[in-house]
């Protein structure tokens, strides 16, 4: 029986990062029935339930280099491990599990990463001389790939693939329609979702969604849904935004499994997100998408299904961010067959991930 073991962000409570473990569980498994994973998780505990996997403490060194040993191949990834934008310490603790993996003689993938922006002299040579020592790299998105050039990784064969969560089935949108009832957000109004995340503090942003938000309902007869995406934080900036609208909303205040994400953006007519995975749900559940960006994994996303983000987070206006709703309004039918042309190929590539592990064990054995 081959053994991967998984490193990422994860057994955090953040949507994105589960549905990117479930997705890589799921098509791995899919390839190959008998494969055991184990996942470095914040909560093993958590993560053991979630996802059905063996699960190891992502501060537990003991245990982590003893199944690093036994492992046939270390994935690192998917998402936005390698950089330190968002957090300055995570990217050294990322690549110190990688060189853990080599110091044992496990080979170590680069998973459908987004790759930087990686800061700082001493943080680029380190992450070039650790990249370089890895057997495959694969990335998400061209701007990860251009990232790997600035840093000089030329060693291991790079595959750009799209992220992983790509590949995740769709689901029915039975469970989300539930959901909705309970909430009192069903009937016949089109509904708008908005995923965001806090960012430095920053209020400008939550004010434009805002007044937006009471736009849309009142140009579109839409009802507003707020939907967390990690939770609890998420929920706490929906509703700085909320009480800050005219008009009523609906806030989604607890915790979801991937596949109710999935169903409750299902059940959407257009959704308008910060966070990057809120995004990759539309695009799995087909509704047309609305980006507002503050990191350059957005955009680098929205390039791949052809669009751009309405605006960014720090100059975001009420206007700019109801002048791109209004395209995709009037255009949302067109959109979705459209949109559902480029997944398809994005569904594959994602899946080309999985096949590219899987092969890597095959040729080391």
């Amino acid at each position: 029986m081959n053994h991967i073991v998984v490193s990422g962000y994860y057994g955090s409570k953040n949507a994105g990062d589960e549905a990117m473990l479930a997705a890589m569980i799921e098509v791995l498994s899919d390839l190959e029935p008998k494969l055991n994973i184990t996942v470095i998780s914040a909560n093993p505990e958590d993560t053991k339930k979630r996802h059905g996997v063996e699960a190891v403490s992502w501060l537990d060194v003991g245990a982590i280099l003893s199944v690093l040993k036994k492992a046939d191949l270390m994935i690192s990834g998917g998402g936005s491990l390698l950089q330190n934008v968002t957090s300055g310490r995570s990217l050294y603790y990322y690549l110190g599990v990688i060189l853990m993996a080599r110091m044992v003689g496990t080979p170590v993938m680069l998973y459908a990463q987004g790759i930087g922006p990686v800061c700082g002299g001493f943080a680029r040579r380190l992450m070039t001389a650790v990249s370089n020592r890895v057997s495959l790299i694969t990335v998400r998105d061209h701007g990860s790939l251009e990232e790997l050039k600035s840093l000089s990784v030329k060693r291991p064969p790079i595959e750009v693939t799209a992220d992983p969560v790509l590949a995740i089935h769709p689901v029915d949108r039975a469970i989300g329609r539930a959901i909705l009832k309970r909430y009192k957000a069903d009937g016949a109004k089109p509904v708008i979702g908005i995923s965001v995340r806090e960012w430095r503090g920053w209020v400008g942003y939550k004010k434009a969604i805002a007044e937006a938000a009471d736009r849309m309902v009142e140009e579109l007869g839409a009802r507003i849904l707020f939907i967390p995406m990690q939770y609890p934080e998420d929920v706490e900036a929906a509703k700085q935004i909320a009480s800050r609208m005219k008009q009523p909303s609906t806030l989604l205040d607890e915790e979801y499994t991937t596949s109710e994400l999935l169903s409750i953006v299902g059940n959407l007519e257009l959704l308008i997100s910060i966070r990057l995975h809120a995004l990759i749900f539309a695009g799995v559940m087909n509704v047309p998408m609305v980006g507002i960006s503050y990191d350059p994994k957005i955009d680098r996303f929205l390039d791949s299904v052809g669009q751009k983000p309405a605006a960014d987070l720090q100059t975001v206006t009420a206007d700019n961010l109801m002048e791109d709703v209004r395209a995709k309004w009037e255009l949302r039918g067109g959109i979705r067959e459209k949109n559902a042309e480029l997944l398809s190929e994005l569904r594959r590539l994602a899946f080309r991930n999985a096949e590219l592990a899987l092969e890597l064990i095959k040729n080391k054995k």
